[in-house]
């Protein structure tokens, strides 16, 4: 199965990893076709997968374009889509793994006559896209592709209810390798000094700065708790947020918290920074389509308190594996922080469920598995 993988970011984010690890067992047959040079080729050549940058022209949409904005990037979509067609010859299948990949991938698929698979990262909803890029990521999967797979329930839901076909849309969760969540209590005790962390409740936010991500929710959250709780926050500004950013900034020193949050920018190191918290809060003020983060928080064996909505639904079960509070709502947030901060026997068997829960329901080697057996139906 030679597959022809298409993805229009240079940088990695939730969507980027997830093809690493879709791709990974068909590196000696498969080419990952990329929109814009960056990490993410970089990531690609050290697990050996094959890739070539397409095209270093940057496509000038948006998930908030107009119609208008949409027509006026064709021309530049025209010479990416020919060499598209003549690379996916060589190819059994075309995957497309954003949407602007897909919107690449499906006329390409028509050209050369090629199977397209869609790989859904996100939840098609006003929050996150503008109607014409619903509009258009809906057509052209219906038209086009002989599958879509949605990465959760929700994603699935609100692709059908854009209009999106039923019959061609299957759910896979995203995979993982518990074996790489895995860190020793020395590395995890000398990153903690290291980072000044010792003696403190370490709270972990690990995003990039964007306000629909929520850190300003989990900062004022924090105000309302004991002194020694600290914040992480792992990420920064990826698509032109440099202004929350600097609201952030500002509001950790309105609320004098200078001492009790640390921005850490991007980081490699991620497994040993969660491994280094005491609970790991995801903060979405929007519907997250999955929610790697929580995943791998579950893997790395820390409790998570996520936000009550979309596919962090799917993966959380409040109580049990983790917690739930409603998007938004720092009061609820606090809430959560301190029962955790004075309950560690029963914070640490929640942690224990969600890391046997992770470990079973999203090992990679069954996702792969599924994956592969959709690929093969087609």
């Amino acid at each position: 199965m030679k597959i022809f993988f298409l993805d229009q970011s240079g940088k990695p984010g939730g969507a980027e990893l997830c093809l690493i690890d879709i791709a990974k067992p068909h590196k000696d047959h498969c080419l990952v076709g990329l929109f814009a040079d960056g990490s993410f080729k970089n990531l690609l050549e050290q697990n050996h997968i094959p890739v070539e940058v397409l095209t270093t022209q940057a496509i000038q949409v948006r998930k908030e374009s107009s119609l208008a904005q949409g027509l006026g990037s064709l021309g530049q979509l025209v010479p990416l889509i020919a060499k598209v067609v003549q690379k996916a010859r060589e190819f059994d299948f075309i995957y497309a793994n954003t949407q602007k990949a897909l919107v690449v991938g499906a006329l390409a698929s028509f050209f050369s006559r090629r199977p397209l698979v869609y790989h859904l990262h996100d939840i098609l909803s006003p929050e996150h896209f503008s109607s014409t890029n619903r509009r258009i990521a809906v057509t052209l999967a219906n038209r086009f592709a002989s599958l879509v797979i949605a990465n959760s329930q929700a994603s699935q839901a609100a692709f059908v209810a854009e209009g999106g076909r039923p019959d061609i849309t299957k759910v896979v969760y995203n995979g993982f390798d518990p074996k790489h969540y895995q860190s020793h209590e020395s590395d995890v005790s000398q990153m903690r000094k290291q980072l000044g962390l010792d003696g403190r409740f370490v709270i972990g936010h690990f995003s990039r700065l964007a306000p629909w991500k929520g850190q300003h929710i989990l900062i004022e959250a924090l105000a309302q708790c004991p002194q020694e709780v600290t914040a992480i926050l792992v990420g920064d500004a990826l698509f032109g947020e440099q202004e929350y950013v600097q609201r952030l900034h500002q509001q950790v020193a309105d609320l004098k918290l200078e001492e009790r949050v640390k921005f850490l920018g991007f980081r490699s190191d991620i497994p040993l920074l969660m491994a280094a918290c005491d609970l790991v809060a995801h903060t979405s003020t929007a519907p997250e389509p999955f929610g790697r983060v929580i995943v791998e928080a579950m893997l790395c064996g820390k409790p998570v308190v996520a936000a009550k909505a979309g596919g962090a639904i799917e993966l959380v079960e409040h109580g049990v594996n983790g917690f739930l509070v409603t998007p938004g709502k720092p009061d609820e947030l606090a809430q959560v922080i301190r029962t955790c901060l004075q309950e560690p026997q029963k914070t640490t068997t929640i942690a224990h469920n969600a890391q046997t829960t992770a470990s079973q329901r999203f090992d990679v080697t069954a996702i792969n598995q599924q994956i592969a057996v959709l690929l093969n139906t087609l």
